[in-house]
């Protein structure tokens, strides 16, 4: 199959997902000069990107008879099927030579049969999950991690350039959920260590601000220290990614764990962990939020 590489000015972008990042990601593309027509179950939602110059539709087909590349990032896998595979999907608006984008973090399973489905009408489909959480969406440096064919990776990659820092092309179909769940399992026995942390700083007596100086530029420093660490410490759970999708992406790893006879026991765990997050009413809070639990857990009033 043929495929056009995206230039500003010239392709024509579809949006689908204007959460705590797709809204950033979309406002990106805008911004580089891109046409955008983008769809959200409530318009308000899309306020801020229409204010920027997008179009809006009623359905996620109407975005696909209007452009020529389609990205959605949306919650959970059913969500994922019903966007690209429904009676009004993407793939039902699609016309041979277009290019479909998933950024959700969703079953490699899944992202197999779309492009399966997509090939048979040709049409060109990328699994394409990212890494970063509201921070990376809004400063453009995501981690993109994609699954697909080379070419039409390569077609695409101007409009990823746009909202990542770091793109890499993992392989076949599949690949980058593949690679999203290896991510997600450094990111939960992570957090695990860094609210085991905190709560020892908090504890001891210790200044929490002054501990992190010392300790999130050494060899314990991450990512999540870093950049959820004064979060906690400032009381901030407010979501850059939230608790009740990051229970979802455990289940995919431990699905595919099992499938591949693969224990994971520290994954298992923090994924128990988080369950208590969500029990206690946290999870539409951010993943940072395993403080309050924990806190919970050890009877620390803060």
């Amino acid at each position: 199959m043929s495929v056009t590489k995206a230039e500003a000015g010239k392709t024509k972008i579809g949006w689908i997902g204007t959460g705590v990042m797709g809204r950033s990601m979309c406002g990106h593309l805008i911004k580089a000069g891109y046409h955008a027509t983008i769809y959200t179950r409530s318009k308000d939602k899309a306020a801020d990107l229409i204010a920027l110059g997008a179009k809006w539709v009623d359905s996620p087909k109407a975005v696909a008879q209007e452009t020529d590349v389609i990205f959605a990032i949306v919650g959970f896998p059913k969500d994922v099927r019903e966007v690209f595979l429904g009676d009004h999907g993407i793939l039902a608006g699609s016309k041979p030579g277009n290019i479909l984008v998933d950024m959700t973090t969703s079953e490699p399973s899944l992202a197999v049969e779309i492009y399966n489905s997509a090939k048979a009408k040709g049409v060109h489909s990328l699994d394409a999950p990212v890494s970063g959480g509201d921070i990376g969406a809004k400063n453009a440096a995501l981690s993109i991690m994609v699954g697909g064919d080379a070419e039409a990776e390569q077609a695409v990659r101007p409009l990823f350039d746009c909202m990542g820092k770091t793109i890499v092309h993992q392989g076949a179909a599949g690949s980058g959920q593949h690679t999203k769940m290896v991510n997600q399992i450094l990111i939960a026995s992570g957090m695990i260590a860094v609210c085991e942390a905190m709560l020892y700083a908090f504890k001891s007596g210790l200044d929490a601000k002054t501990v992190l100086q010392s300790v999130s530029v050494g060899a314990a420093g991450s990512w999540s220290l870093q950049n959820l660490g004064p979060r906690i410490i400032d009381r901030n759970f407010e979501p850059g990614f939230f608790v009740e999708h990051f229970i979802k992406d455990m289940g995919i790893a431990l699905a595919e764990a099992e499938r591949m006879n693969l224990c994971l026991p520290g994954l298992a765990l923090a994924k128990q962990l988080y369950e208590a997050v969500r029990a206690q009413g946290y999870g539409r809070k951010g993943t940072h939020a395993l403080m309050l639990a924990m806190e919970h857990m050890c009877n620390v009033k803060r």
